[in-house]
């Protein structure tokens, strides 16, 4: 079986020599190609082809939301990762509608980086609680303006004051499936956060059914 191609864009040259190491002792893996920025990756992924695309945040937002457009159209085989520092939730959505299938932060430890490295290339998306197939269909499908049944239990619960762990224990999920699920309620309702969810929940949900917020 041959090695999943990796191309890592990232501005510390002591950072890629690091994960260079780390991806030699790793055969399943090939690190075929570095950048430092964004801007100047674009050309080199579409000669290499490669299977991932680790890229970091330091460039700013802007240019690795571009990035994450422009290559679909380079290499519409590659599977990015965005490797980061700290992300807010919707910043985080905007990725994943970008085509990023794995968000990774920096600092977590190099066997979750490895496993993440694995998911991406089997084709499901990873996020900090590995997502299944399923969530993957969810992202990709068209957006709807109508709530699914399950984003209807959560904004309840939501309204009820739970967290994302509760949610999660309560809805036998994981607490990263149950932050895609709300990303997705905020792009679909406009809804900026939580508690503007909590106050348009009783509009929301008469919209989609007469079910009272509290039923089960």
């Amino acid at each position: 079986m041959s090695a999943t191609r990796l191309f890592v864009c990232e501005a510390q040259p002591v950072v890629v020599e690091g994960l260079s190491r780390i991806l030699a002792d790793s055969p399943e893996f090939e690190l075929v190609g570095t950048a430092p920025h964004p801007g100047e990756a674009i050309s080199k992924i579409a000669e290499l082809q490669p299977d991932i695309v680790m890229v970091d945040q330091a460039a700013g937002l802007r240019p690795v939301f571009t990035f994450l457009s422009e290559l679909k159209i380079a290499s519409p085989s590659s599977r990015a990762i965005l490797w980061i520092v700290d992300l807010a939730e919707i910043e985080c959505f905007r990725a994943l509608q970008l085509g990023a299938r794995g968000i990774l932060r920096r600092s977590l430890p190099v066997a979750t980086m490895l496993d993440c490295l694995n998911t991406v290339a089997k084709g499901n998306l990873w996020l900090e609680n590995s997502i299944s197939d399923q969530v993957v269909g969810f992202l990709n499908r068209k957006s709807s303006n109508r709530l699914t049944p399950r984003e209807r239990e959560i904004v309840r619960a939501v309204c009820r004051g739970m967290k994302n762990k509760e949610i999660a224990d309560l809805l036998h999920i994981t607490p990263g499936t149950v932050k895609v699920h709300l990303m997705h309620i905020f792009e679909k309702t406009g809804v900026k956060d939580r508690f503007e969810l909590a106050v348009q929940a009783p509009k929301l949900l008469g919209i989609e059914s007469e079910e009272s917020i509290g039923a089960s």
